[in-house]
């Protein structure tokens, strides 16, 4: 069997509302399993992220992260994405890790953006200013064309940097921007809450997508109160992230009260069921999403 190697040169050819309809027909097939590893030595990490899908087949993430690379001139994060045939094991491609990671993580935030925000978002707010904050306006612009975005980031030059790339305007205070917004997208370091509940309004749709460790979270138990709540996968998100571990362990909700993730989409269950319903879907990546981002990337290289 060829192995075939995919890298960034495939990313014009891809399309944003495909990937989310690949995402979603990958959650009508058998659960997935998953696996993460973790070695270090110092600062130095590998990460595997392992998934198995049946019927779509088995993918390892491998990524090294070096910190002192950068002194070197060379990329901090490198890896590659391993696609396995479901029928046989065999190896069938080498799929770019920047190019899964970054459509990967948009794609999942814009696949909940696209069943939970209204229809007619005018203003969205993107929190942070960083890779994944660029690619949110990328992706929901493909879905909402013409709404107006706005930035808001600790560091005012680079939501300056931010806004010059993207057409962005720079949002000087987060309260009103949040109190103005349709559709929110967090995409910080935050280990403290940044966006409070009191702030919403009816109607909006937040993305949260910067917490991926117990000690992180990007809003307060009030928001969550206030929000029908959604994730994408149960299984990497609830008793993993800090964003539901904390409002779970203060009691400000219960774990019936998150109520879907993408395994429930053909069921009807991960919708917006009025106008005014404050939404809220945590982004919690997975292997598996990884498998149906790389699979995605494969046919369309294929075509």
């Amino acid at each position: 069997m060829t192995i075939e190697i995919v890298g960034p040169e495939i990313e014009p050819r891809l399309d944003w509302i495909e990937l989310t309809r690949a995402i979603e027909a990958g959650h009508r097939l058998q659960r997935a399993e998953v696996g993460d590893t973790l070695l270090r030595r110092g600062t130095d990490t590998l990460l595997t992220r392992s998934a198995w899908i049946d019927g779509m087949g088995l993918a390892v993430k491998a990524a090294t992260i070096y910190p002192g690379n950068p002194a070197k001139g060379i990329d901090a994060i490198n890896g590659a994405v391993n696609l396995f045939a479901d029928h046989s094991g065999m190896l069938e491609a080498l799929v770019d890790f920047t190019i899964v990671t970054k459509w990967k993580t948009a794609g999942d935030s814009l696949l909940a953006a696209r069943l939970l925000a209204r229809r007619n978002v005018e203003k969205i707010l993107i929190v942070g200013a960083g890779a994944v904050a660029r690619s949110m306006v990328e992706a929901y612009r493909a879905v909402f064309a013409g709404a107006r975005f706005q930035v808001w980031a600790r560091n005012p030059d680079a939501a300056r940097a931010f806004a010059a790339a993207t057409g962005a305007s720079v949002a000087p205070d987060l309260e009103a921007a949040v109190r103005g917004a349709d559709l929110i997208a967090t995409a910080t370091m935050a280990t403290e809450p940044l966006i409070r509940g009191e702030w919403l309004s009816p109607g909006t749709h937040l993305d949260l997508i910067g917490a991926y460790r117990p000690d992180m979270r990007e809003v307060d138990d009030a928001a969550m109160r206030r929000a029908r709540i959604f994730v994408d996968s149960r299984a990497t998100t609830i008793h993993h992230i800090g964003e539901l571990m904390a409002p779970l362990s203060s009691g400000a909700i219960r774990e019936s009260d998150i109520l879907g993730d993408f395994y429930d989409i053909a069921a009807g269950r991960f919708t917006r069921r009025s106008e005014d319903e404050i939404t809220i879907c945590k982004n919690g990546g997975g292997a598996h999403l990884d498998l149906m981002t790389a699979r995605y990337i494969l046919d369309v290289a294929r075509r």
